[in-house]
């Protein structure tokens, strides 16, 4: 089990991403086009940096579901290796077996 600290780090950099999502978008939008002023840019790009860094969605860290591990994660399934391997062996994945040769 990761630590609850780091969890909950995580979580509130996910709430934060979600909720700054649209200004974070417009901003960038702004600093992107090429066809305004760039002054107008500049001031888009100052602004994007006055914004918290925990409310950009690169600083949240893909973590298992079930334990908080933030290694050996499977994004398709939303869980670590170990978990997975647990859960498989207790059956709780339909049609997952484990492998043995």
């Amino acid at each position: 089990m990761a630590k609850k600290s780091a969890i909950e780090r995580n979580k509130k950099r996910e709430r934060l991403a979600q909720s700054y999502a649209g200004k974070r978008a417009r901003l960038k939008v702004i600093t992107m086009d090429k066809t305004l002023e760039p002054e107008e840019r500049f001031a888009a790009s100052l602004a994007l940096a006055e914004l918290p860094r925990n409310s950009a969605r690169v600083r949240v860290h893909n973590r298992c579901e079930i334990s908080g591990r933030p290694k050996g994660y499977y994004r398709k399934l939303r869980m670590s290796r170990i978990a997975l391997r647990d859960m498989a062996s207790s059956g709780q994945i339909p049609g997952m077996v484990k492998s043995s040769w």
